[in-house]
């Protein structure tokens, strides 16, 4: 049994590179090229298992088995950037890039050494722990990229549920727990392979990736200008802005936000974005960018679901819908999920929404 989970797991991860690198809804490409690579050596680490059923058997000082190990130390460090492309899709590699080897080659030298040291379990232990602390140190970078992404999105959007990355952040949780697991695993099956247990939970975290992978939307639709303007707009400090609009054009284009708002209903769209909106207030993104973060206060996801908020409300008092769920509420409403919904209610009401349809209908 274990036999056949080696071969679904080299099968499953290789055509996942395949798919990745040839993209066929071509989103987020960039980040999927490199999520391709790392799927790609992610399958090596069952490599030898599937040479060895198929009888092609290599000598472990050879120098394509080296290449393999180098390789696999690379796995953690592709993983990475195919998260820093799935944030930011422009990112330029710099000479502080290649200081990320420095670990894989210390690891490799390691590797190298410790063929001349077979029997010496303390220096197979270290090594697999430098390793796992590797393995630890890009996961967690990669999970801080994610932290930062979904902040910033929702300066472009209204509806981060299909781009905040939720399923790269499960995929880092599994890889994370998995380093931890086979650091475990070795250091008390030294130098043995995992057994059937360990490749089925292996398994199921590769559909799972897969899956997520598949079915992914793309991320930014705004260009690298125009999305770093208006990520400075927010980072910089009241001081340090530069005014985009003068204050007298600003009190207008205020007056007119709303009144779009409220007259055209634009926040019903539950895929409604900065660019969206900007075409109705005929402004540029950065623009409307400025007149929302200065003008409000506010972000644009945070400005656009305080109108759905308020559309809710007003649907959950009115007993000519009772015959509607407080969900078909939300969702005419504007918002495209049950999660976002629940989480953005309570936000701005202190109240879950049944409660709030409890307390109203009770006056």
């Amino acid at each position: 049994m274990n036999t056949i989970i080696i071969i679904l797991l080299f099968g499953a991860l290789f055509l996942l590179f395949i798919l990745l690198i040839t993209n066929p809804l071509k989103v987020n490409k960039k980040a999927n090229f490199w999520f391709g690579i790392f799927s790609l050596l992610f399958s090596t680490f069952w490599l030898e298992e599937v040479l060895n059923l198929a009888k092609l058997d290599f000598q472990l000082n050879s120098c394509f088995y080296i290449l393999i190990r180098f390789l696999q130390f690379l796995t953690p460090l592709v993983f990475y950037y195919s998260t820093v492309y799935f944030t930011n899709p422009d990112y330029r590699f710099g000479k502080r890039d290649l200081l990320y080897l420095i670990a894989p080659i210390i690891l490799l030298v390691g590797h190298i050494l410790q063929q001349q040291l077979p029997t010496d379990k303390i220096f197979f232990s270290v090594l697999n722990i430098l390793i796992i602390l590797q393995a630890i140190y890009f996961i967690v970078y990669a999970y801080l990229k994610i932290r930062l992404h979904k902040k910033r999105i929702r300066l472009f959007s209204s509806n981060t549920v299909e781009i905040n990355l939720k399923w790269l952040e499960y995929i880092i949780y599994a890889l994370l727990a998995l380093s931890l697991f086979i650091a475990g695993y070795n250091l008390i099956f030294i130098g043995d392979n995992l057994n059937l247990f360990a490749n089925v939970i292996m398994l199921a975290i590769v559909f799972f990736i897969a899956y997520n992978a598949l079915k992914q939307q793309e991320i930014f639709t705004l260009n690298e200008i125009e999305r770093n303007q208006i990520i400075t707009i927010k980072e910089q400090t009241n001081t340090e802005r530069q005014k985009i609009l003068a204050d007298n054009e600003l009190a207008t284009l205020k007056v007119k936000l709303i009144e779009v708002m409220e007259n055209d209903k634009p926040f019903l769209d539950s895929n409604l974005s900065l660019v969206n909106l900007s075409k109705l207030m005929n402004l540029t993104p950065h623009q409307l960018s400025y007149l929302i973060n200065i003008g409000f206060n506010e972000n644009f996801f945070l400005f656009v679901n305080k109108y759905r908020v308020e559309r809710v409300k007003e649907l959950l008092i009115n007993k000519e819908n009772d015959h509607l769920s407080i969900l078909g509420i939300a969702f005419e409403s504007g918002f495209s999920s049950k999660t976002a919904f629940n989480t953005t209610f309570k936000k701005f009401t202190q109240q879950t929404p049944s409660k709030y349809k409890k307390s109203r209908t009770t006056l």
